[in-house]
């Protein structure tokens, strides 16, 4: 990962502390190309020296081997300035003390420690800053130098470039199918950034290194991260691991054949030694049965029977009963089938799955909405019964004002009451019926049912609670 995406705390001058050098790294990402100092914790010969050499790390895993003269104290991480050509770079240190050693003779190289070139100090605040500025320029540079090579009929990729620290000096890395001339390229590059240009031609895996990215197994490439040595990759590697040739599948993202198909192929080819030949075909009296697929982790092979009557059929073979039919043929023995040698692989039954508290309801949630809709459905039905209750008695009383929609119990059991005693006498504390008005009704009249409503009958509750007592002609009770 680059540093431009380590954003947590974050210093004062905004520069990140995501990696050890502060979010300064000149390799182009944390920890890439690193290498782990084993030999750190052991101690030096008895008056044996250190040895004096570093490994310093550039831009996109570049390193190279500088000597120290001066004898600084250098630790993995520490950043210093080095002789360039011409000028000064600043780099990372990777590695120190015999570790070193061990990678110029693993990379071979053949560089006398006089011609190596020299650490000149550690970096002071004006070379970071005049880094900084080389660094920030490399983008803008890219793009305008794929811009001279298409105005010039160029057939290249221009797909990356480095400043030297100090900026005078710049290598374009480029990629391309045939040789280039492109003299008149520098020269125009050279007058329009005034610097030195170096170029410097790479593979399409090299250029994946550079540039870096995710694999389909979702890690990062490992030609960006570990891998060094770049081994040819045939297709027979996929053959021998049982993989269908199926070239967006087998490609990484430089197009060519992915790396990691060589990794375990050694493994797979020790594991095909105990396996019998797949050229051989193994006689029946149905037909001759062809091999079809190998599985090197069960040990088992699938087989072909080639019918007289046209019919196919794919039967699994352990590899020693494979072994055994082979000898059969040979003694001119020929089995009637395969049946009786195949494999029988056991059904599993997956488990019942029950949806025990609804979670996979998708109208689980439409429940609870329509119990509100139910509710303010019986609201309004409710609403619109009285209205309709109120407008009866309006046309029934004519100019008398409209009477209650709903009428309590208590006003029922009065008028029941007056029915008993005194027949249809009027009150005499209530006003004298108007012309036009309804008759009480008589007790041996049918009784409408006037019995409230849910909302009304816990209200008048305690009033049905009360004791009744004898009522008057008035209307008042008697104890």
């Amino acid at each position: 990962m680059g540093c431009s995406s380590c954003s947590n705390n974050k210093t004062t001058d905004g520069v990140p502390n995501g990696c050890k050098s502060n979010g300064n790294c000149a390799s182009g990402g944390c920890e890439r190309m690193s290498v782990y100092n084993w030999l750190a914790d052991l101690p030096s010969p008895n008056g044996k020296k250190g040895f004096d050499v570093v490994e310093v790390s550039f831009k996109n895993g570049r390193k190279g081997f500088y000597r120290n003269d001066k004898s600084f104290l250098l630790y993995k991480g520490d950043s210093v300035v080095v002789e360039g050509a011409p000028g000064v770079d600043v780099g990372i240190v990777m590695t120190t003390g015999e570790l070193v050693r061990h990678q110029m003779k693993r990379k071979k190289e053949k560089s006398q420690y006089r011609e190596l070139k020299k650490v000149y100090r550690k970096p002071t605040e004006q070379d970071v800053n005049a880094w900084k500025e080389a660094r920030g320029r490399e983008y803008e540079t890219m793009h305008e130098t794929r811009e001279m090579a298409i105005k010039l009929g160029l057939e290249m990729k221009i797909s990356d470039v480095e400043y030297q620290a100090d900026g005078k000096k710049a290598t374009f890395y480029y990629t391309a199918d045939q040789r280039v001339d492109f003299r008149e390229l520098i020269k125009v590059i050279a007058d329009r950034f005034k610097v030195r240009v170096e170029m410097k031609q790479i593979g399409a895996r090299q250029e994946a290194g550079r540039l870096g990215g995710i694999g389909s197994c979702g890690r990062e490439l490992c030609c960006s991260t570990w891998l060094t040595d770049f081994r040819t990759v045939s297709t027979s590697a996929a053959r021998y691991q049982q993989l269908s040739l199926n070239p967006q599948k087998l490609a990484g993202q430089c197009g060519k054949l992915k790396c990691c198909l060589n990794f375990e192929l050694d493994q797979y080819a020790d594991a095909l030694k105990m396996f019998p030949d797949t050229r051989k075909h193994i006689k029946t009296k149905e037909g001759n049965a062809v091999h079809i697929k190998t599985d090197v982790f069960r040990r088992m092979m699938w087989y072909l029977v080639q019918t007289e009557k046209g019919q196919n059929n794919i039967v699994p073979l352990e590899v020693d009963k494979v072994f055994e039919l082979l000898e059969l043929n040979k003694k001119g023995t020929i089995p009637k089938d395969l049946n009786s040698f195949a494999v029988v692989e056991a059904v599993e039954v997956e488990p019942a799955y029950e949806n025990v508290v609804g979670q996979d309801d998708l109208t689980r949630f439409d429940k609870k909405f329509s119990k509100k809709k139910r509710n303010n459905r019986n609201s309004k039905n409710r609403n619109n019964k009285r209205k309709a209750e109120g407008a009866k008695g309006t046309q029934a009383g004519g100019n008398q004002d409209k009477p209650k929609a709903n009428t309590n119990k208590r006003s029922n059991n009065q008028n029941r009451s007056r029915g008993k005693q005194g027949g249809n006498k009027p009150n005499n504390g209530n006003q004298a019926k108007k012309e036009g008005a309804k008759d009480v009704k008589s007790p041996n009249t049918p009784r409408k049912n006037n019995r409230p409503n849910n909302r009304n009958r816990k209200q008048n509750s305690n009033r049905n609670n009360k004791p009744k007592g004898k009522t008057n002609a008035s209307g008042d009770k008697k104890d």
